[in-house]
This record gives structure tokens, C-alpha cells and sequence, in this order.
């Protein structure tokens, strides 16, 4: 064995077959599309479609920029008006951005979900073989999270039509719902004020044990909105009715902090509403200073003493003589009227509840505080962030679906961008002759500009030596 005397940068040569391969996945994605565009223009109809040249475009991949060529096609329509089309573009699709690929966007908004718009931009350029600007992950971005919005008001239209997409069927429902405030910037920062609320909600039917003492939220489902309450309470709705048949849903748990618009989804008998343990024992702890009379009131609490808690609650606001201290007993007191109907847990009110689906348990509610930090208070909140409303609203769709697994399907809805099969892999079988493609096969040519093979490494010629199209 000869061993070298310099050291060989891995490194580089790595970086070097990247790019390769890069370019080569370019100019095979090139030819595809071309090659598509040549069979729609063979198969169109010729009367209706005249052909008026081919016009270059630039697709952006994970690989780089791919630049092609289509044809465009001039027709009159139904109402007489003549107009240009590209039916390339009508067959693949739609993209997210401009010309940016499906799977492009699925990696920039996975990775903004985690990282700043810039550091989002480095790292897609340092990972895939197209350069973005943090602007271009802006628009991306603004671009996903309206069609995002669409998607979630005509979920909230079919919802009022009882028409709703959602299919898992189950008979109890559980609902949390918070708010989490966040900085303004801009002219919303000047209309509305240095900060605004967004209002927070998720869903789901159980929990599944993942590990000892440990448990997950199944099924869940979430949405997050600057808006007001009406416009939520809609959004919310039509989100659950994408995953879950509501019309079978015959009891829901709704648990919260007791703001207005969180009570807005109690309306009628089969909504229990369970005020949210933690801002319960907080409202104890922050307006209750004598350890005694603490200990007190949530021994009354658990044991579901309600009016005598409120007795209690009531004397020691009237004996003692800091006016203060007394007015935090009385805030604590019209707290807790104010959600009376809330302050004993569902789990203890003798409810007859459904039997939980098969391999999920019902456990108490109360995982909002964490749901709210991991779905928006970790990107959204720290970091010295500022958003428009419209910009916060866009990050926040993205990040409750990527929360609730559902980043991937939504973005292969968003973008339809696709290729019949023959075109989406080369088959190494019934090669196209020289007569039907003279300037590709049998001419020496094999689809894909050469690239240069380093030196030492002969392998790679034949492991990159691309396989004929058909």
C-alpha cells in the first residue's frame, strides 16, 4: 500500500462530488422537464393552442437553480380574449414562491421553524446546492402561510356546512386554548401597540404512553391567530373539523385560563369547561401571601368545598387590616367566581365519559403552558423577535403544523407540482433513436454535460454515468 505524503482533504473532495452530483441532478431534472414539455406540445390540441416559441424560466431545487425551456402557447378563450399560456406550467402545477421546487420549500420552512429567517438562509445554502437570501426564505415563507390561511378558512366554511374533511371519529374531544403575548414591529406596532395577543388552541382525543410516567398528546391538532375572537373561534373550529367528524364528537373538555374568548367555545351542555390547573394554582400563590390560608383554600379546592373556599376567601379579605392584601383576596375571589363552573377538574365531577380509543388514556388537562412555549413562545417570543401581524400569523401556521406532523401533507397540498411517472425516473430500457432525438441519442451525447473526474478517482466515472432516458 502507497501512502501519500500529503494529507488528502476529505473535505474537499467531498464538497466536490456534492457539486457534481448537484449538477448532474440539474441537467437530469432539465431534460425531464423538457422532455415533458415536447410531449404536451406533440399532444395538444393544435387548433386551439398555437405555439409561439419557447421561453427560458429557472426552477430553484435543493440542487440549484435548474434552467429550462417551455413553450409558450397563444389561444382565444370562451369570451374572445386572447391570451398567452405555458402548458408546462398548467401541468406541473403551481409553485410556492415564484419558481420554487416542493421540496425546497418543505426544507426552508422546516428549517425556519427552528432558526431565524437568516440563519435559515445559511443554513439551506450550506445544505443543499441553492444559494437563498434571508429575503427569499421571507417570501417563501409568506407565501406557504397564506395558502395555509385559505386552506384553514375554507376549513372553517365547510365546518358551518357541516361538511368538514375530517374523518377520525371519536366520542370525546379534548380542547385547550391560551394566549401568548409577542412584540410588534412596524406600523402594527404603532396602530396596535408595542405587543398583541395570540390566541393559541389545540385539540386532541387522549393521550399515548410513550415511557414510564411519560405521555403524549394523540391525535393533536393546532392553531395559532393574531385575529379577534369570532374569526378564532371559527379557525379553531374548522381546524378540528379537518381532522376529527365533529358530528360525533358527543362531549368536549375544554380547558383554560377563563378568558372571554376561551369560554367562547362553551355553548351548550356537552362542553364541560375545566379551568386550566395551573393558572388556578398560580392565581392562589400570586394573591394569597399567608401560608395558612393558602394551604387552606386548596385543601377546600380539591375537595370540592367550592362555597366554603369562597367563605374563607371572603373572611380573611375582611379581617385583615392591609388594604392591599385584602384587595388581592377580593381579585382572587372574582376570579374564581368568574369560572366557578370551572374549578373542580372534569375528572372529578362523575361525568359518564366514552371509553378512550383503543391504546390512548384520558388523563387530566393542563399540557397548554407547554404547548404554548414548544408551538410558539420558543420561536416566536424569545430571541428579541418583532412581527407584523400578518408576517407572525404566517410563521405561526407553519409552526402548528410542523407541531402536529402535518407540515409535509399540508406543503404537497399547497404545491402541485408534480410529473407523470415515465418522467419522474430514467428506465433503462427501449432508448430513444437517433431519428426521433438527433441532438441527444446517437450522436455521442448522453443527456448530461461531462463533468470533470477528480484525479485518483476513476471509480466515479462509472458510478455516475448517468442511465439512458426513454
Amino acid at each position: 500500500m502507497i501512502i501519500p505524503e500529503e494529507r488528502v482533504d476529505i473535505t474537499q473532495i467531498e464538497r466536490y462530488i456534492y457539486r457534481v452530483v448537484c449538477e448532474i441532478g440539474r441537467q437530469m431534472f432539465r431534460e425531464y422537464l423538457e422532455q415533458y414539455d415536447a410531449e404536451l406540445m406533440r399532444s395538444r390540441d393544435h387548433e386551439k393552442y398555437r405555439n409561439k416559441g419557447k421561453k427560458q424560466t429557472t426552477l430553484k431545487t435543493v440542487m440549484g437553480e435548474v434552467v429550462y425551456e417551455r413553450a409558450l402557447y397563444r389561444f382565444t378563450d370562451e369570451n374572445g380574449v386572447t391570451a398567452g399560456v405555458y402548458l408546462l406550467d398548467e401541468a406541473v402545477g403551481e409553485s410556492v414562491s415564484g419558481q420554487i421546487s416542493p421540496l425546497l420549500a418543505e426544507k426552508i420552512a422546516e428549517t425556519v421553524c427552528e432558526m431565524s429567517y437568516r440563519k435559515t438562509a445559511e443554513a439551506v445554502s450550506a445544505m443543499t446546492g441553492q444559494t437563498i437570501s434571508h429575503g427569499g426564505v421571507w417570501n417563501v415563507i409568506q407565501a406557504l402561510g397564506e395558502r395555509a390561511d385559505k386552506q384553514e378558512k375554507e376549513d372553517a366554511r365547510l365546518n358551518k356546512l357541516h361538511q368538514g374533511r375530517g374523518k377520525r371519529e371519536v366520542k370525546l374531544l379534548f380542547e385547550e386554548q391560551d394566549g401568548v403575548w409577542l412584540n410588534l414591529q412596524g406600523r402594527d406596532r404603532k396602530r396596535l401597540g408595542s405587543s398583541a395577543e395570540m390566541k393559541v388552541a389545540i385539540a386532541y382525543d387522549g393521550a399515548k404512553q410513550t415511557g414510564k410516567g411519560r405521555f403524549n398528546l394523540a391525535n393533536k391538532v393546532a392553531c395559532a391567530n393574531f385575529e379577534g375572537i369570532d374569526s378564532f373561534v371559527e379557525r379553531k373550529e374548522g381546524v378540528i373539523a379537518s381532522c376529527y367528524n365533529v358530528d360525533e364528537v358527543e362531549q368536549r373538555v375544554v380547558n383554560g385560563d377563563g378568558a372571554n374568548w376561551v369560554r367562547r367555545s362553551v355553548t351548550d351542555e356537552t362542553v364541560c369547561f375545566q379551568l386550566d390547573p395551573y393558572h388556578r394554582n398560580k392565581a392562589v400563590l400570586e394573591h394569597v401571601s399567608n401560608p395558612d390560608a393558602r394551604k387552606l383554600i386548596f385543601k377546600l379546592l380539591y375537595s370540592k368545598q367550592i362555597d366554603t373556599m369562597f367563605d374563607v376567601i371572603d373572611a380573611y379579605a375582611n379581617s385583615t387590616g392591609d388594604e392591599r392584601e385584602a384587595a388581592h383576596y377580593r381579585v382572587l375571589e372574582t376570579y374564581f367566581k368568574n369560572n366557578r363552573d370551572g374549578l373542580v377538574s372534569y375528572k372529578r365531577r362523575g361525568l359518564e365519559l366514552p371509553a378512550p380509543p383503543d391504546g390512548l388514556a384520558y388523563r387530566g388537562c393542563g399540557a397548554m403552558e407547554s404547548n404554548v412555549f414548544s408551538l410558539i413562545g420558543r420561536r416566536m417570543k424569545r430571541r428579541r423577535a418583532n412581527w407584523s401581524i400578518n408576517g407572525g400569523n404566517n410563521m405561526a401556521r407553519m409552526l402548528t403544523l410542523k407541531s402536529t406532523d402535518r407540515l409535509r401533507r399540508a406543503l404537497s397540498v399547497f404545491s402541485l407540482m408534480w410529473l407523470p411517472e415515465k418522467y419522474a425516473r430514467p428506465v433503462a430500457v427501449n432508448v430513444l433513436s437517433a431519428a426521433k432525438c438527433p441532438q441527444r441519442v446517437g450522436k455521442g451525447y448522453n443527456g448530461f454535460r461531462h463533468a470533470a473526474i477528480p484525479v485518483g478517482l476513476p471509480f466515479m466515472k462509472e458510478i455516475f454515468s448517468p442511465m439512458p432516458l426513454v
